[in-house]
This record gives C-alpha cells, structure tokens and sequence, in this order.
C-alpha cells in the first residue's frame, strides 16, 4: 500500500509506483477535464520547492495538491502548507497520506476541498508564498485570483503548461504579450524559472511544462485608479489586438475621438498596438480617461 513510509532515496515523498498504487487504491483515473497530470519524481518537486524559495518560516498555499506529491515536498521545509483541492476523492485522501508518510508534520498542514477561484480566505496565519502545479486550463484565471485575493503572498511558483509560461512571462513586443503578461505585471515582477519535462507526470502530458517565477512588487505600482479600471483597459485593447489602440478603446472610451484623447494625455501613439505597451502604460491610459459626461457630443 502506497501509505506506507519508503526507504528509497525519495524518503517520505511519492515516487511512481507510490503514485500509481495510491491511485488504484482511491480509484483515481486522472481525467483531462481537469487537467490532471500528477508529478511522479521526487526529484522534480524537491527542485520545485528550491526553485521557489521556500523557507522554514513560510506558509505555503499550494492549489490542486492531488495525489500530494508536491505537498510532502514543501511540509518538509515550509512552517505550514494549506493545500486547496477541488477533487472530492483528492480532498477526502490528502490528510491521509500527509499523517502516514510525514506523521510529524502532519500538525502542519490545513486542507481546503474548495474550487480555488471561489477561495476567499485560508486557515491559519496568511500565507506568504503560492507554489502549484496548475491545470492548464485554469492556470491564469488561479493565478490572478490568488494573488489579489491574497497580498500576503510574497512569492509565487506556479509549473504551468510551457505554452501559458511563456505568455506570462513575456515582455511588451513580445508577440505571444497579452492579457495574462500585463495583469500578472501589475502584482509581481515575472519570469521563466525552468522547464519540466514530460516523463515526470503521469500520466505524460502532451505538452512541455514550465516554472514561472512572480515576486511581489514591494510597493503596488503607482495608480490613481483602481485595478479593475486598469485591467479594463487592458482587456480592451487586447479584445481587438490586430487593431491600433485608437479603434480597439473605442467601445472602453465611449467613442474612438474619446479613446485618442486618453491615449495622447497619456503619452501613448494611437496608432500604437497593446502589445507594445507596459502595464505603467495601460495605468497612465486609465488614468487620462474621459468621463462621458464630459465628452463633446458629436456632430
């Protein structure tokens, strides 16, 4: 039975056989639905843990824990894990594994059977760092829930699929730059931390896998309007983003003269595209907004 603590150079984590026969007992298939692909190398998630810093005084939030092969990594070194799983048979099972195969640290660890992007608040003290390996199809919409739900959190490892780590990760002019890059920009400095090849999941994805890195910026970015004014905007001007910022603000500006105007009081060429543009940029544009009441009726 894959509860049992192993002597093989994976100590208290989860190696493969541990992760097939602890599936098979639970009657777990892993389904696409969810996008679960399951880290069966304790190598992998020992790296995924020193890649994100985790140090003995964290509290670490990780979301969609499964079977728990990265939860034991990080109960080793965090002062606390709160774990957030969707899955009712996952949930049910995690303070199981967690009790057998790391009995004292068991005390540590908080479970939370909750969708993730319904989560409004954790068990215990706040956390100050996100480490997860995300579904594909939920990774982004997690990602910024978490961070702006929970600005505690200093430090963020999320392995997402490499196609979502590059979007979040890149830079302006960058062509895969979009709505992802600029909103994770408003909270965090971000960055690629690694690639994770196929053979460490099981069962193998299609698709490679990647670490992304987001630090959270000491002081929030400087803004006389809210987030959501801001990523508005953002969400605008990337809606249409074949098309100058001049025409793809217009529904956002009230008209395409009202959208021109906001973006020469903000410095910005209306025939610029979003994909060129900072997130001091997309603020700046929020900012120099014209209220309809005060626009001219046209002609």
């Amino acid at each position: 039975m894959s509860e049992r603590k192993t002597t093989d150079e994976s100590g208290p984590l989860l190696g493969p056989a541990d992760v097939r026969e602890l599936a098979a007992a639970l009657g777990v298939r892993p389904t696409k639905q969810r996008g679960q692909n399951f880290v069966i190398d304790a190598n992998t998630v020992r790296r995924i843990v020193k890649t994100a810093d985790v140090r003995p005084d964290d509290v670490v939030v990780e979301v969609g824990p499964g079977l728990g092969s990265l939860t034991l990594a990080l109960l080793e070194v965090a002062d606390r894990v709160t774990a957030v799983e969707i899955d009712d048979v996952l949930a049910a099972a995690l303070p199981a594994t967690v009790e057998a195969r790391l009995p004292e640290r068991a005390d540590r660890f908080a479970l939370v059977h909750q969708d993730a992007l319904h989560v409004t608040e954790l068990p215990g003290p706040a956390p100050t760092a996100l480490v997860a390996n995300l579904p594909y199809n939920v990774a982004v919409p997690v990602l910024l829930h978490m961070l702006e739900r929970f600005p505690t959190i200093e430090r963020t490892l999320v392995m997402v699929q490499a196609e979502v780590a590059d979007r979040l990760a890149a830079g302006p002019g960058n062509k895969v730059y979009g709505v992802p890059s600029v909103k994770a920009n408003w909270y965090a400095e971000v960055k690629r931390a690694g690639a994770i090849g196929r053979n460490v999941f099981w069962p193998a994805p299609n698709v490679e896998s990647g670490l992304v890195s987001l630090v959270r910026r000491a002081e929030p970015l400087p803004s006389r309007v809210s987030r959501q004014e801001v990523f508005a905007v953002v969400d605008a001007a990337f809606a249409q983003r074949r098309k100058t910022l001049r025409a793809a603000l217009a529904g956002w500006a009230g008209s395409a003269q009202a959208a021109e105007a906001a973006l020469v009081a903000a410095g910005v060429s209306p025939q610029a595209r979003g994909e060129s543009l900072t997130i001091e940029s997309f603020i700046a544009i929020a900012e120099h907004k014209v209220p309809a009441a005060d626009q001219e009726a046209p002609r």
